[in-house]
Parts: C-alpha cells; sequence; structure tokens
C-alpha cells in the first residue's frame, strides 16, 4: 500500500509518503527544498557520494508512523542540511520547517 498525501506544518504545505512493504514501513515527508525520513535513509552515502546534488535530508530511527517523524529528534542529518541549520536531535517538523 502507498499512501500519499499533503499534510500542512504551521500553515506550509508538505507532502508525506507512507509505503508499506513486507516487515517494514518506508515513511517520508517533503517539499521542493528537503525532506525527513525514515531509518531507511542512509545520510553517510548521500554526504559520501552524492555531495554534489546539494541534498537536504534528515533520518529519524524507530518511527512507525508520519505523526512519530514528524514528532521525533532527528538522528542524523546532511551536510546541506546542517548549512541550512538544521541539527541532529532536531524535531522532525522543526527541520521542515527550516526548509522553507
Amino acid at each position: 500500500m502507498v499512501k500519499l498525501e499533503t499534510i500542512f506544518i504551521e500553515g506550509k504545505p508538505f507532502t508525506s509518503v507512507t509505503v508499506k512493504m513486507p516487515k517494514t514501513t518506508l515513511l517520508a515527508v517533503y517539499n521542493d527544498v528537503g525532506y525527513i525520513m525514515c531509518g531507511a535513509l542512509d545520510v553517510k552515502f548521500l554526504n559520501d557520494h552524492l555531495s554534489d546534488r546539494g541534498i537536504i535530508s534528515g533520518r529519524a530511527v524507530g518511527v512507525r508512523t508520519i505523526d512519530q517523524l514528524l514528532s521525533s529528534p532527528l538522528e542524523s542529518v546532511t551536510t546541506h542540511a546542517e548549512e541550512m541549520g538544521i541539527t541532529k536531535g532536531m524535531i522532525g517538523k522543526e527541520a521542515l520547517l527550516k526548509m522553507i
């Protein structure tokens, strides 16, 4: 099952994606600037191999729903996210609001 919906954080629109797969669920919330995602995101790979793309992203682990992703601290963030003031430990929705 794939669920795609528009959500609003402090009046700002974002797209949330939930992909239910065997034994796991992939979660992401994004806009045109960047995204946060569940533990499936490989931040080290983005930093080491795709740095030239300037990807702005953060990863939260142990989350199973979009609400949990939005309210959990980020376990890691890309270098380009750090340059925007997004830091490890920042709550997901706070990070997204910096991606405006």
